[in-house]
């Protein structure tokens, strides 16, 4: 009975007012989550991945360490990691922690909707649509979709582009015809490095459809090498039902005179199967160098001796083996202001003037009321660990500025970041890349110079850019041949930035070692 109180109490994120879902909306503008998310304290991330690569899906789910999971993803969820706080509400559900459970999950994804987080917002619609926590209301679950995808959510996005990427309407079943809105959200939802939004695309760029659905003519040779491309770029970005289809057009499409590919295949088809069975096991898998081992015709395939794991480890992403973080200041300190010797401190965008840690971080007094040389000496005391609803320490006057406790407290939050000078080292969870030794000569190229060396190659912005969290990612990573052009990211429409702020960093020259 007290859960069905709490349900009806209006000012909940759950039961926020939202605008009904619109199949027929006349547009849609393509938001970027990485830019409306809060930065992430990189200490919170380490747990997190840490925390994935325990949820090893190639051990049996009694084998793994759920305890250890579980206290992983919280520490990381009480330092505000958005992902962290809604894995953590998966862990409830999933009654990995007993006795938090479905209104535990509920209140989790409330807080992340209060910090803005889009794909909280999604999240919640999966909430109504299957009653967990919540009432089952299919409308209400369309529209925190909408909000979601309109938020920047990709998922959201793939999800609702395809249910209107149909040839006609059909609300009784839920699928519509707005195929201009359904591409742009699918568009805009691969852009950002959703793979499964790729399948439902490339049915629209294979099949030329006006906007009420209809096909609009034949198939034509520029159709056709775009739908292969995408579908290809799904791989990369862990689309299993893309490497399925492709496994199938390079084997036996249904029709030869209608197949996508260039033409039969048997050697390419074997590799995607690979590709699709471990994407199948794992999800979490991404194959960016998979031009490395498995690249599109007419570039021929490298030897491969039929070995898989040596095929899904070649196609994944690479990352730096860490270097021993070496002491600092902070780190020789003792007590709250402790700080790992792998991080600095960063001031965020958090101030807060209660008595009481609103979340778990580092806190560090000021008072921007008092006189520069108090608020200078303020300065001077280093930010504390303070965990989530802990009592402040109450800075009192120095003998010769005053007495008493300083009035007019206003208490800085602080994220950690790495303590590597700026070095472009994108991290994965172990067991999703492969570790590699820095490269002895390290290359960087501008977004429009030819790439000079064969390798795995890293697009990299600037730490003060607003970009930098989509761009900087594992993911992002291309092996790009010597003489070819860099990817284009800066001008299609999603990522409007300047290319001199863009570089490209050589992070593996190794060649495939598939024999």
């Amino acid at each position: 009975m007290a859960h069905d109180q709490y349900k009806t109490i209006k000012d909940l994120p759950r039961n926020k007012e939202l605008p009904l879902f619109d199949p027929h909306r006349p547009g849609f503008a393509c938001v970027i989550e990485a830019k409306k998310v809060p930065p992430v304290d990189a200490q919170a991330d380490a747990w997190f991945r840490e925390a994935q690569a325990l949820d090893d899906p190639d051990m049996w789910e009694e084998d793994r360490d759920y305890k250890k999971i579980v206290q992983l993803t919280r520490q990381a969820a009480d330092r505000r990691h958005w992902k962290a706080m809604l894995n953590l509400a998966t862990l409830y559900l999933e009654k990995r922690d007993p006795p938090n459970g479905e209104m535990e999950a509920l209140a989790l994804v409330e807080q992340a909707m209060q910090l803005g987080i889009p794909a909280a917002y999604d999240r919640m619609g999966t909430y109504y649509m299957n009653s967990v926590g919540v009432s089952g209301d299919a409308t209400k679950a369309f529209a925190f979709w909408q909000r979601a995808a309109e938020m920047g959510n990709p998922q959201a996005m793939a999800y609702l582009g395809d249910k209107m990427a149909a040839t006609w309407d059909n609300p009784s079943e839920g699928f519509w015809a707005n195929i201009p809105v359904a591409r742009k959200m699918l568009e805009c939802s691969l852009a950002q490095g959703y793979g499964p939004a790729a399948y439902d695309l490339y049915y629209l760029q294979a099949w030329p459809r006006a906007a009420d659905g209809k096909i609009a003519g034949p198939r034509t040779p520029s159709s056709r090498a775009l739908a292969l491309m995408t579908l290809h770029t799904g791989v990369k970005l862990g689309c299993s039902n893309c490497a399925l289809y492709l496994s199938v057009e390079f084997r036996k499409p249904d029709d030869l005179a209608d197949m996508i590919v260039p033409h039969i295949d048997k050697a390419r088809s074997e590799r995607y199967v690979v590709l699709h069975n471990a994407l199948n096991l794992n999800p979490l898998l991404l194959f960016p160098n998979l031009d490395k081992v498995l690249p599109l015709p007419p570039a021929p395939l490298p030897p491969w001796n039929g070995d898989k794991q040596t095929l899904i480890d070649a196609a994944k992403g690479v990352t730096p083996k860490p270097s021993e973080p070496q002491a600092s200041a902070a780190s020789q300190r003792q007590g709250r202001q402790h700080l790992n010797a792998a991080y600095d401190l960063l001031p965020s965008d958090d101030k807060t003037s209660a008595t009481e840690a609103p979340f778990t971080g580092y806190w560090q007094a000021t008072a921007p009321a008092e006189p520069a040389p108090l608020r200078t000496w303020l300065a001077q005391n280093p930010p504390g660990l303070y965990e989530t609803g802990e009592a402040f320490d109450r800075p009192w006057y120095p003998q010769d500025m005053g007495r008493g406790a300083i009035p007019g407290i206003v208490w800085q939050h602080f994220l950690t970041v790495r303590h590597n000078h700026g070095a472009v080292e994108p991290l994965a969870a172990t067991g999703l890349a492969r570790e590699v030794a820095p490269v002895e000569a390290h290359l960087t190229c501008g977004a429009n110079t030819p790439c000079p060396a064969t390798g795995t190659w890293q697009p990299w912005l600037p730490l003060e850019h607003p970009l930098r969290h989509a761009i900087n990612q594992p993911w992002r990573q291309a092996w790009v041949t010597a003489g070819q052009a860099f990817p284009t990211l800066h001008d299609n429409g999603h990522f409007p930035f300047d290319p001199a702020a863009l570089t490209w960093h050589l992070l593996d020259s190794a060649e495939p070692e598939l024999v």
